[in-house]
């Protein structure tokens, strides 16, 4: 190697030396000054704050029940035993049809004995006014006649019932949806044996907390669906049709009764059900997709990205709520730019690159 070349890779070797030492110095000074590596770019939705309407809604849990006047619940008149059954369960009957008969001869006899103590009663009575006009009888003999005739006329008036119940009969044109008589068993005097509903007249009744009702008016709309939470099977469309003025004494809620309006298949009695009810409507509320609400200690923030794409995290209130929009009642203004999907995460003044929009 010549000594000129030797210079020059002597020359070369300190040049390396002094650089890395002037780098290691800035380094040095930036840590000592707490200097921080700019934001690295990260890659997220954005979308813009929409203003549009925004519908306020109230979330509960219910079923399907059948609705007064198009359902009937069927017992026997009294002890007795079960003779013949009519019909099966899920079997569609109109009102009049045969559904259960009871052994027939106690009923007959009780009829036919009322009746005959009637016709006793009366006799008896004709006969004390007859005398007591002629003086030969108190008047108070009259009275005590009189008594036993209508105790005879009551009687009577039971037994034929209870004749005429030994052979229960659906009142409403529909469905039995129930039917626990058995050929030969022993029934009580009260016990539901037979249940027929309509089934194209069946409701659903919500529950909600004393506070919630009193937001709920009649004629509210209700989006239904199937199961106890939001995202099941749509099932159709109804309207408030009553809010109930007293709290149940077990659960402490209150029963909101929809009528289903545009069912979307056929409704069975005690599914459950879904409701999201209408209460208010905002005009002009401020909205985002739910994705862009990120939760931070109390409260929630959105991150707004300015003109240069930085992200600033902006603390924000909302109002109603739903799956997929949230309206901000203040902390942002229509038209501001805001991290949608990439937002959990998302660090403050983040630089917002390749930003992908999509419609709010």
């Amino acid at each position: 190697m010549t000594r000129s070349v030797r210079a020059g890779y002597r020359s070369m070797l300190g040049l390396c030396a002094a650089l890395t030492l002037l780098l290691a110095a800035c380094a040095k000074k930036a840590a000592d000054a707490g200097e921080k590596a700019p934001p690295p770019v990260v890659a997220a939705s954005t979308t813009k704050a929409s203003v549009e309407p925004f519908t306020h809604t109230l979330s509960a849990i219910g079923s399907v029940v059948a609705r007064p006047g198009r359902y009937a619940a069927l017992s026997a008149p009294s002890a007795t035993r079960v003779a013949r059954l009519y019909v099966t369960e899920g079997q569609r009957v109109s009102v009049g049809t045969p559904l259960v008969r009871f052994e027939q001869m106690e009923f007959n006899a009780a009829a036919s004995g009322a009746q005959a103590a009637l016709t006793a009663a009366q006799l008896a009575y004709d006969r004390a006014e007859r005398l007591s006009r002629e003086g030969i009888v108190p008047r108070k003999d009259v009275e005590q006649a009189a008594a036993e005739l209508g105790a005879a006329r009551s009687a009577a008036v039971t037994a034929r019932r209870a004749q005429q119940l030994s052979v229960l009969r659906s009142p409403v044109n529909g469905v039995v949806t129930r039917l626990s008589a058995a050929l030969g068993a022993s029934v009580d005097a009260g016990q539901t044996l037979v249940e027929v509903a309509d089934p194209t007249a069946f409701d659903v009744v919500l529950s909600l907390g004393p506070t919630e009702a009193a937001e709920v008016h009649q004629g509210a709309r209700v989006s239904l669906s199937a199961g106890e939470r939001s995202g099941g099977e749509s099932i159709g469309a109804g309207t408030v049709a009553t809010v109930s003025a007293a709290v149940d004494s077990g659960s402490r809620s209150v029963s909101v009764r929809v009528t289903v309006t545009t069912p979307r298949r056929a409704l069975r009695l005690g599914e459950s059900v879904f409701g999201e009810i209408a209460v208010e409507t905002h005009p002009t509320a401020v909205v985002v997709p739910a994705e862009a609400l990120v939760p931070d200690e109390d409260g929630y923030k959105v991150f707004v990205v300015d003109a240069r794409g930085t992200a600033i995290g902006r603390e924000v209130e909302i109002g109603g709520r739903t799956a997929t929009k949230v309206e901000i009642t203040k902390g942002l203004s229509g038209g501001e730019t805001v991290v949608t999907k990439g937002a959990f995460g998302l660090e403050d003044s983040a630089t917002v690159g390749r930003a992908v929009p999509v419609k709010p």
